[in-house]
């Protein structure tokens, strides 16, 4: 039996999708222009995935991650990787009792709904690795003893796309973890205008209560969701052209990595959750197509000399959807 089959009072999917849908236009208070970032991360909750937000400074991704939280009602801590950063301080550690002579556990910041792991390139990979385990396996282990992770629990961690120096870049292995890479632009000229108007009457980043953000769906809606997006159907040939495209990057001449079986079966869970949002209970080649980018991107490695002569992820991903034949 798994956690959601315990809830025997969830809402209905219908409600779910309905108090789910809503959350866009919460976030919409207080981060103009990213709804398709506040899909991507409703997805992510759906699908038991996390999350990897990478935009330049100043585009709001840490305030976006705060006001998903507060629209869901569910706990959100923020953790700023730093080169001096211990796994401990994520993961929590034994602190010795004086006065009982014993050893207590002391939980970290992991212990929460959603971690907003902010610039996580900024840390060395013995503390980025800390957080393997608990992306993976829902549950830290201190001192041999596993602690299991509050649910929903899910990893939002940013990144800055043009800063090298101080970083240190994502393992293969930690990347893949990611269910999605997302990519968070500079708002467009009328969307940037918004957002001077709405500092211009006083709005405070930090205040979301002030800005008028609260809880319009709860940790119950999304049980449900993820129940009911575990029902969406795949027909054998959805199946098939996802592996299709698989095996394609597999094959091309540009990339070193193609996409695992893990990114395989992850964009399964993205394309399900995106056609369950727009309240289909099914899967068509449309929603793979769609969820196809930000799914399997981060997946992929260049071959050096690809790299040399400007390719990118996005443009062999892009070539391959354009190739593989697409299911009627």
């Amino acid at each position: 039996m798994t956690d959601l089959d315990k809830h025997t009072d969830l809402p209905t999917a219908d409600e779910a999708r309905a108090a789910l849908a809503r959350v866009r236009a919460e976030v919409a208070k207080s981060v103009v222009g990213q709804d398709a970032a506040v899909s991507a991360i409703v997805i992510a909750l759906l699908a038991r995935g996390h999350v990897l937000l990478e935009g330049v400074p100043g585009v709001a991704k840490t305030l976006l991650v705060r006001t998903v939280a507060a629209s869901l009602a569910i706990e959100s801590k923020r953790v700023q990787f730093t080169p001096d950063l211990m796994p401990g301080d994520i993961t929590g550690s034994l602190v010795f009792d004086s006065r009982s002579s014993e050893f207590s556990f002391r939980p970290g910041p992991v212990f929460t709904n959603l971690l907003l792991a902010d610039e996580i390139n900024r840390t060395p990979p013995k503390t980025q690795s800390a957080l393997l385990e608990a992306m993976e396996e829902r549950q830290v282990s201190i001192d041999g003893a596993p602690r299991p992770l509050p649910q929903p629990f899910m990893v939002a961690a940013t990144q800055n796309p043009i800063e090298y120096e101080g970083t240190y870049q994502l393992p293969e292995a930690q990347l893949d973890r990611f269910l999605m890479k997302i990519s968070i632009p500079v708002p467009g000229r009328d969307d940037e205008v918004q957002v001077l108007q709405r500092h211009a009457t006083g709005f405070d980043p930090k205040d979301l209560a002030g800005a008028g953000v609260q809880a319009v769906a709860s940790p119950a809606h999304l049980a449900a969701g993820a129940r009911a997006v575990q029902q969406v159907e795949a027909r054998p040939d959805v199946l098939a052209y996802i592996v299709d495209l698989a095996r394609a990057t597999r094959q091309s001449p540009s990339l070193s990595l193609g996409v695992s079986p893990r990114g395989a079966t992850a964009l399964l869970a993205t394309a399900r959750g995106w056609a369950w949002l727009n309240g289909r209970g099914f899967v068509t080649p449309d929603d793979i197509q769609t969820m196809a980018l930000p799914t399997l991107a981060h997946r992929l490695s260049l071959r050096p000399e690809a790299e040399l002569e400007g390719v990118t992820t996005d443009n062999v991903l892009r070539s391959v959807l354009g190739s593989v034949p697409v299911p009627r």
